[in-house]
């Protein structure tokens, strides 16, 4: 997608921008703050680095074998530029270990490494809970420890940054619910998809600032509030794929006026698709698929300017408005199959739909169901690709 490459993009340049810097530190040893002996900074991070390297236990492409003795800006993955405050004085600004399969935890002592602006740890073997000592990076800008081994609650220590833009923590064993305070961040990027988290999607979305939040693939239950009208300044992306939601859609979704992907996919919801989405002129992403939606698939939706693709197969929809009934002719790819659909091929039998279209649903007395029928997150729906490493 889109705006999760221009994330990449923005990644590659600090990481370029470091490196070059990191580079520079090598050649110009003569000023006095660039030597780990006189840099109480970098001093530091090797405390720290060698700490981290004890609690290695597998590292099967040895990138922390030249993890010995105090010039920390030339070990692998460890990248330096000059301190913010001080342009004379270097420090460790950047970690990024990412797909390099290691096996270990991570120590106390990492939060000597206070000048730390971005952290990639994607795909490794790293596990066990986050240390509190991770809140004294208060310039960390770039969190990335998806594809890992984490457990435990939601690491509440992640909340504690004040400097923190982009958040991922997909692909691990985090568990429970998640905590309001996520949302009153001031984060860009939300990644969460493919844990364990159950309980219901908090309600207090106030203050949000995320153009991208990924859900998917977790045991939620419940409704999405709509509360969720809160993102609509900035939100771009949502997806909700199996996420064990229940009830109907609320309007409110119509208010996210920004949206170019909206993923509602492998869910339970229920009810016709509000109209209000037809207020989402941005949207190129539409996708309802494995539902209960009945009703009509409206006209609004199927004119929308920017739209691209749309895919409401296996829910129980029974008209077509307009346009709706050949979007392919307008080059939209549009999979409408297994409804209950009157003249159109690979529909449910008759006897399916009346079993849901007998019992309508009316989504202004409707109560939002707070259980999560589905089977287990991890199994049940399809699963995003893995994490990707920034370019």
């Amino acid at each position: 997608m889109a705006l999760l490459l221009t994330f990449h993009a923005l990644t590659s340049l600090l990481l370029f921008h470091i490196s070059f810097v990191s580079t520079a530190t090598h050649t110009h040893h003569h000023h006095t703050s660039h030597s780990p002996n006189h840099n109480q900074h970098l001093q530091k991070a090797y405390h720290a680095l060698q700490a981290w390297k004890k609690v290695i236990y597998s590292d099967p492409k040895n990138l922390t074998g030249d993890w010995i003795g105090p010039s920390v800006c030339s070990y692998t993955g460890v990248f330096c530029a000059p301190s913010p405050s001080d342009a004379n004085t270097i420090v460790v600004a950047g970690i990024d270990l990412n797909h390099g399969d290691i096996a270990g935890f991570l120590p106390e002592p990492i939060g000597l490494l206070s000048d730390l602006a971005l952290i990639h740890l994607n795909s490794n073997r790293f596990c066990g809970i986050l240390p509190r000592s991770l809140s004294q990076l208060s310039l960390l800008y770039e969190l990335d420890l998806s594809n890992n081994r984490f457990v435990g609650p939601f690491p509440d220590v992640v909340l504690s940054l004040p400097s923190l833009k982009y958040l991922d923590l997909r692909y691990n064993e985090f568990e429970g619910p998640l905590p309001p305070k996520l949302f009153s961040n001031p984060l860009d990027a939300i990644f969460v998809n493919n844990n364990r988290l159950t309980s219901l999607i908090p309600r207090d979305f106030t203050g949000t600032t995320a153009s991208v939040v990924v859900f998917a693939n977790n045991a939620f239950s419940g409704c999405l509030p709509p509360t969720i009208a809160h993102f609509a300044d900035t939100l771009e992306e949502l997806l909700l794929i199996n996420s064990s939601l229940s009830g109907c859609l609320p309007p409110e979704v119509g208010y996210l006026y920004k949206l170019r992907v909206l993923d509602m996919s492998y869910n339970s919801l229920v009810g016709p698709v509000p109209y209000s989405l037809a207020g989402l002129g941005h949207l190129e992403l539409l996708n309802l698929d494995h539902n209960m939606f009945t009703g009509t698939v409206p006209l609004g939706v199927c004119v929308l300017p920017s739209l691209q693709n749309l895919t409401v197969s296996d829910n129980y929809f029974y008209e077509e408005e307009g346009i709706c009934r050949d979007l392919t002719s307008r080059g939209i790819v549009f999979d409408d199959s297994n409804n209950c659909l009157p003249d159109k091929p690979h529909q449910r039998s008759q006897k399916d739909c009346e079993v849901v279209l007998d019992h309508p649903v009316d989504c202004y007395d409707h109560e939002c169901s707070a259980t999560a029928p589905q089977a287990s997150p991890l199994t049940a729906g399809p699963s995003l690709a893995p994490a990707p490493a920034p370019a």
